[in-house]
């Protein structure tokens, strides 16, 4: 069996920044495990699979280590190989997730794609040594989302300085944590860390912005904001808020094209 996998960098206009995915097109589902040992191989933050299903498609995630519920830069990825490389003629796709639902992608006239996400609840919660040992620096407030916590921080800088323990992060009871403040040429910034899922740092996190979004909304009497996540690879997003949705848009580039043989 050969199966054909390509490499985007996602969130960016130039290789090698952004967020890498991996995508493969399927014709059929195959085993769960046998995706997650291909996601193990690639070794990238997300592997996404995507099978057609009528007038959609079909979209599932994996990580090096679990199968994700919610992953944003692999989508964006995932659009791009099918409006770049299997001939789709439309502008808009729509995707479905077992775990999220209905996702939608689209594509507008500069070759920037627009991605349509459930937005995430937030609830407050107290900040715990636990978190604060983990992270290294005390937020101004803390929040916890369906996966991830969020923590709130004045300035830019501090969130440049921050030096997490990732081994003290893997045992804290969520999926990872995410950590902003306003940014200096951006309405915000943020990094995003989930040693859980087997990646310490993400360089970019569509599925953080769900969390994100509404928080600096509403703190800057805003629906469309701007945004970085401020890893080393780095990357920039727009965002928009919906209410119960989020938009969230960017760039992708091709980095790679190859073959698995199984």
């Amino acid at each position: 069996m050969k199966q054909k996998i390509f490499q985007v960098d996602a969130f960016t206009d130039t290789v090698f920044a952004g967020n890498p995915a991996a995508v493969c097109i399927l014709d059929s589902w195959p085993d769960s495990q046998l995706m997650q040992q291909i996601a193990q191989e690639n070794n990238l933050a997300e592997t996404a699979f995507a099978v057609k299903s009528n007038d959609r498609y079909e979209l599932r995630w994996f990580t090096p280590e679990v199968e994700v519920d919610l992953c944003g830069h692999a989508t964006l990825a995932t659009a791009y190989v099918l409006f770049n490389h299997y001939n789709y003629d439309q502008s808009v796709i729509r995707f479905y997730s077992p775990r999220s639902g209905d996702l939608v992608v689209e594509k507008t006239g500069d070759g920037t794609m627009v991605m349509d996400f459930p937005t995430d609840d937030l609830t407050e919660f107290p900040f715990t040594e636990e978190v604060n040992r983990a992270i290294g620096a005390n937020p101004i407030e803390t929040f916890r989302g369906k996966s991830d916590y969020l923590l709130i921080y004045t300035s830019q800088t501090e969130i440049e300085n921050i030096r997490p323990n990732y081994h003290l992060l893997d045992q804290i009871d969520c999926r990872g944590v995410i950590v902003s403040a306003p940014g200096r040429d951006v309405d915000f910034v943020s990094r995003a860390f989930f040693p859980k899922c087997g990646i310490p740092e993400d360089p970019v996190t569509g599925s953080a912005h769900t969390t994100l979004t509404p928080y600096w909304s509403k703190q800057l009497n805003k629906i469309k904001l701007t945004a970085k996540q401020i890893s080393p690879r780095g990357g920039e997003l727009n965002c928009e808020f919906l209410g119960d949705r989020v938009k969230i848009s960017g760039q992708a580039v091709l980095y790679m094209i190859g073959e698995i043989v199984l």
